[in-house]
């Protein structure tokens, strides 16, 4: 198979011919039909993930076909068309047993434990926990899109968030996770302010459900301007980035038992951030975590996806080659893209 190869961090990888995969007992071998170019490539490709071993194959955002299935596997069957949360369960530890995959004690991670989908084909483990079967009207493209930044942002305002409608929410990144936050939570009834240094990216936040936007690139003091929008105070934020700048600007733009969500990742030197603990007590704030999502708490997304409350077709922006997923792993700490990046030509 053609997949994306690299042998060193922060060296340019390559595009190669390696052999094709074989399912696991409990696996299956996907036809990656598609497959998302998400900043957390980007981290692990830097070497901020320990899970990596070298050589490596990226990418965990994917959709496609199934070509192979392991002989324990039950629910599925070859030519399925099914997607994977990036976070994986084993399905015998308490964190699984209890429903929470994404935190599962023995977790695999296409693209970071094992080998990704920058490949024609992926091996997937645990089939019948955690694939995610997917509806006729969902095309590839944007079902990929769905595997990282999407799920994370429905369970980062719908789950940890618990967004009310008419509440106001502070999306601080708009990139796809933000993006994707920002429609999710307009979609629940929430009104939403959107952060970001970039005209452009804001000009798309609007466009999927924003109220208000604040361009922190022009903006002195970004909280006070959440602030001033929400009349008090976000009662939801998310940091949707992950750097100290947005999480303080998070928390410090939160009204009194207000909540914040992380959800960017925060890595190299952002990975301790020295945070406003003094307002947190204060106003009795709430700050959570979000990792990903279950394969079983899909179907209220896809319900939501079906009858056209969520359209993350329009957070979807370029189709590119497997060839060119590599300058575009390489680039994404420069947020020249808007929207999703996905391979679609393999």
């Amino acid at each position: 198979m053609k997949a994306v190869l690299y042998e060193t961090f922060r060296q340019p990888p390559k595009l190669t011919t390696l052999p094709d995969p074989a399912p696991e007992t409990d696996g299956v071998v996907i036809k990656v039909e598609a497959t998302g170019v998400c900043r957390s490539d980007w981290h692990g490709w830097m070497g901020h993930d320990p899970d990596i071993a070298l050589p490596h194959v990226p990418g965990h955002e994917l959709a496609g076909t199934i070509a192979a299935v392991g002989k324990g596997v039950t629910r599925w069957k070859e030519g399925d068309r099914v997607t994977v949360p990036f976070v994986g369960g084993c399905g015998h530890c308490p964190e699984c047993h209890a429903g929470h995959q994404q935190v599962c004690d023995h977790q695999f991670q296409p693209g970071f434990t094992h080998w990704g989908s920058f490949a024609e084909y992926v091996s997937i483990h645990r089939a019948d926990l955690n694939l995610v079967a997917l509806p006729d009207s969902l095309d590839f493209a944007t079902a990929a899109s769905l595997g990282c930044r999407f799920i994370t942002s429905f369970r980062a305002v719908v789950d940890q968030g618990r967004v009310r409608p008419g509440e106001w929410v502070a999306v601080h990144g708009c990139g796809g996770v933000g993006l994707s936050a920002i429609m999710i939570a307009a979609a629940s009834g929430a009104r939403v302010v959107a952060i970001d240094i970039s005209e452009r990216a804001l000009a798309l936040a609007r466009s999927v459900g924003a109220v208000a936007t604040v361009n922190a690139a022009e903006t002195p003091d970004v909280a006070e301007a959440v602030r001033d929008v929400s009349g008090g105070g976000a009662h939801l934020s998310l940091d949707a980035l992950g750097a100290t700048a947005t999480c303080v600007n998070s928390i410090l733009s939160l009204r009194k038992r207000g909540r914040h969500v992380q959800v960017g990742l925060m890595a190299g030197e952002h990975s301790l951030p020295p945070l406003p603990m003094g307002r947190v007590i204060g106003y009795e704030l709430e700050i959570y975590g979000s990792h990903g999502m279950q394969a079983h708490r899909y179907g209220p997304m896809l319900a939501m996806i079906e009858d056209g409350r969520l359209k993350p077709e329009a957070l979807v922006g370029a189709r590119i080659t497997l060839e060119q997923s590599i300058d575009a792993l390489m680039g994404m700490d420069r947020f020249q893209t808007a929207g999703v990046t996905v391979v679609t030509e393999f």
